[in-house]
Formats: C-alpha cells, structure tokens, sequence
C-alpha cells in the first residue's frame, strides 16, 4: 500500500525521540562552567542583626535605654495608680432594681483529672451553688466624695468590697484606711447591666439583686484627671 514506508518511518522517528528523551531524563546533567558573564559587584548591605546591635549600643552609650527604661516603668505604675476610668457610667439619679441571674449553660463537658465526667455538655451551672457571693460588692465613682463616704458608712471592709469605676483606689486607701478594687476596662458593670453609680450588688438565693442608687451630693473630688 502506498505511503506505508514514509508512515513507518515517522512511527520509528517519534518512538526514538522518546527513547532519547527517556535515557537523557534518566540521567543527571553534568554542570558546565560557562566563565564568567559580566562584572560581579560584592554584597554592601548591613545584616539587620548588626544594625540593630549598633543600634542599641548607641542608645546604651547615650543614656537612651535607661532614660525609655523609666519612661515605661512610670507609664506602667500610673496606669496600675490610676486606670482608665469606666466610660458610659453617670450618678445615679432615681433608684433602680433587677435581679440578675449568673447560671449558665456548659458547652463541653467538664472531665475531672481521673477522667470522670463532672458535668455534661448543656448542663445548666449556678455558680452561686457552688460559691456564694461572699459579701456585698459596691460599684463608686471614686472621685465623688459623697459615694465614698456613703460606702464606707454603711459597709465594714470584711461586709463588701468597694469597686472604683473611676479615680485612684490607691489614693484612697490611706485616708479610708480600706482596701479598695477597680473593676478593669468595665468588665463587672458591662455584665450586670449597671448604668448609674453607686451601685450595689447582693447575693438573693440563687440570683443576684443589682441596686442603683441615688446620691444626693454629685460633687466630684479635685485632683488628677481620670
């Protein structure tokens, strides 16, 4: 039949190209060095390890270090001697009331250290069964005279514990001559709905009672800003 040589001889052409092709990828390439291609310039640029070294060797010489040292650590103790205040509270205008309630649902189960189940997954947890409020908790602004002195007349420091949402707790201590606390970035107020100060806290059962109320004297003390 005609055109069966010419057909052969491209099937037997292919076939060789892959036979090459395989040998060729079955063995590794020996590197040629082909010289030199043009002008090669050396590497000028600083380890940033050794800028940095650099860096802090002068700061270290000049007195830097320790001068930014004391800058954090008086930024540090104002911050702790004085925190930001609770933004969004205001005095207590007319009394309000609620009960609050601290249960819970579990999202997991709770597994003792041998292993056990303590507690299973969507259990409904008080945690007043298990801890009881230990005393009363009263939320002040304490830069207004009248809601410190109304709070420590009418709670002995083992019966409460007085929060600050603003002003200095440590400024107050010594001439109270009480331990107080400052509820950090709001955290307490924000979960029990408190709005006004003062506010008071109490256990009731198995909730907690939640009390606003109402100062006359809206005064607040002169000193550093809050």
């Amino acid at each position: 039949m005609r055109g069966i040589p010419g057909a052969a001889r491209l099937v037997a052409g292919i076939a060789g190209i892959v036979v090459v092709g395989f040998v060729a990828g079955s063995v590794p390439a020996a590197a040629i060095d082909h010289g030199r291609m043009g002008e090669i310039f050396p590497i000028i640029e600083t380890d940033m390890l050794t800028v940095i070294a650099t860096r802090l060797h002068t700061l270290e010489a000049t007195g830097s270090i320790a001068q930014l040292q004391a800058q954090m650590r008086d930024t540090a103790i104002a911050s702790v001697r004085r925190p930001a205040l609770v933004a969004g509270l205001s005095p207590a205008q007319e009394r309000r009331e609620w009960l609050f309630d601290p249960s819970f649902v579990l999202q997991q189960d709770v597994i003792g250290a041998n292993g056990e189940r303590i507690a299973a997954r969507g259990t409904r947890v008080n945690p007043l069964d298990l801890v009881p409020l230990p005393t009363d908790l009263v939320f002040v602004d304490g830069r207004r005279t009248a809601e410190l002195d109304w709070a420590t007349r009418h709670w002995m420091p083992n019966e409460a514990k007085v929060i600050f949402v603003a002003g200095s707790p440590f400024d107050a201590m010594k001439p109270f001559q009480r331990r107080f606390w400052f509820d950090q970035r709001g955290a307490l107020v924000a979960r029990f709905g408190i709005r006004h100060t003062p506010a008071v806290v109490t256990a009731a059962g198995g909730k907690l009672q939640v009390s606003e109320i109402p100062i006359p004297d809206t005064t607040i003390r002169r000193g550093p800003a809050s």
